[in-house]
């Protein structure tokens, strides 16, 4: 393999040098905005299982149920560029006022007494996530010194990680239990307003070096409202999100029936193992992106990813799924996260906001696109055929990627 892709692909060398010293990357404004995202994600993860079944009780059928999440992914799609472009001034205002939204609809579940009034509430719902999944995100990163950013974005996103394997299981739990479809809804809400109590306490954004100029040339050089509604330099990383969520998609939204087909039992060993795979990486993947750049993260990751996806299509046993899983939570723990670090290298601080929203709105439309595409493809061969298709998608990303850097090389 060329190396120059190696040495090309490290972090901007200005920002290493204006480092002289290592600032702290755990402040106590920056583990504020940790938990405020886990609480953010678990009242988030805690619907996803329960709010299809809560729907079916509403009278609505199965085209009602994927509006759930299509309506939803629709409406955060189109907020995300419009906050990116205006939060600069109030980023921490717009968190908020995304996170009071958030709440106040999560609590509104309880009184959607038909499909109708459901899927408004989940309009209203995806344009509060377009809000705060970029503002919390965004603050984030300002928070994260330059010469640590992999590392931080890897533990930032951790939290959501956490939510992920936590909170699903935990709502299903509660849905068969005493405390059923509003107890679900509480608590999902009471969460959210956890996150909004931390981010209460974020007192101040520390700005980490980094940009080309001084502030003068920036505000002299202010970008225009147009230009900040996507970020340019965001979108080739954007585009390898996009090609890692459609696998994702086709993960999460299938990996039960999947089960099902290959007469494997519980599915759900693979979600737990993939969450305690993704927490291990992390502690290693931001620091090596941070020392060797993000070629040295995504092409191993990738490469694991494919892997997974291989031994998934091919499992017919507990003990295949679990080497699976593991291949998976090691390989996306390591490039999802990597590809966003990349990408906050690559622009001024005060284009991150634009950066995130783009990074952002390529995944989820992945996870969409990939959910249906993909399922396409299972309804004409079968899950396991489907998981082999996937496979060729990671093998597009690998070489995409390698051609890209090989031209810049």
């Amino acid at each position: 393999m060329n190396k120059n892709i190696f040495v090309k692909a490290n972090p901007r060398l200005e920002e290493l040098a204006q480092q002289q010293q290592s600032p702290k990357l755990w402040t106590l404004d920056f583990i504020l905005i940790t938990a405020a995202s886990f609480f953010l994600f678990f009242g988030f993860q805690i619907l996803l299982p329960t709010l299809p079944v809560y729907m079916l009780d509403l009278g609505g059928n199965n085209t009602a149920v994927g509006l759930i999440i299509s309506i939803f992914t629709v409406f955060s799609l189109f907020t995300r560029p419009l906050v990116g472009a205006l939060m600069n001034r109030s980023k921490k205002g717009w968190l908020v006022a995304g996170l009071v939204l958030c709440f106040v609809i999560i609590a509104s579940y309880n009184w959607t007494v038909s499909v109708a009034l459901l899927l408004l509430a989940r309009c209203i719902h995806g344009v509060g996530w377009g809000i705060v999944t970029v503002t919390s995100s965004t603050i984030a990163t300002d928070m994260i010194p330059a010469n640590r950013r992999g590392e931080g974005i890897g533990f930032f996103g951790l939290a959501s990680t956490l939510a992920m394997a936590l909170a699903p299981a935990i709502g299903l739990a509660l849905l068969d239990g005493q405390w059923q479809m509003h107890g679900v809804i509480w608590v999902a809400a009471g969460s959210t307003a956890l996150s909004l109590l931390c981010v209460w306490g974020v007192q101040k954004q520390r700005k980490s070096p980094g940009s080309r100029s001084g502030s003068t040339d920036q505000a002299e050089a202010k970008p225009s409202f147009r230009s900040q509604l996507f970020e340019p330099k965001a979108l080739f990383p954007s585009l390898l999100g996009l090609l890692i969520g459609i696998v994702y998609g086709g993960i999460v939204s299938f990996i039960t029936l999947f089960g099902e087909e290959a007469r494997i039992g519980n599915v759900g060993l693979f979600f737990t193992l993939n969450a305690v795979c993704l927490l291990i990486v992390r502690f290693i993947s931001g620091r090596l992106f941070d020392r060797k750049g993000h070629a040295w993260v995504i092409i191993p990751g990738s490469i694991l990813l494919a892997a997974s996806l291989l031994v998934l299509s091919y499992a017919h046993s507990m003990a295949m799924l679990a080497i699976s899983a593991v291949l998976f939570g090691l390989g996306f723990g390591a490039v999802q996260p990597s590809l966003q670090a990349w990408i906050l290298n690559r622009v001024e601080p005060e284009l991150r906001g634009p950066a995130n929203a783009t990074f952002y709105s390529a995944f989820d439309l992945g996870i969409g696109g990939g959910a249906l595409i993909l399922g396409r493809l299972a309804e004409a061969s079968s899950y396991a055929e489907m998981y082999r298709y996937s496979f060729f998608i990671i093998v597009l990303f690998c070489i995409v990627y390698i051609a890209y850097n090989r031209k810049k090389s």
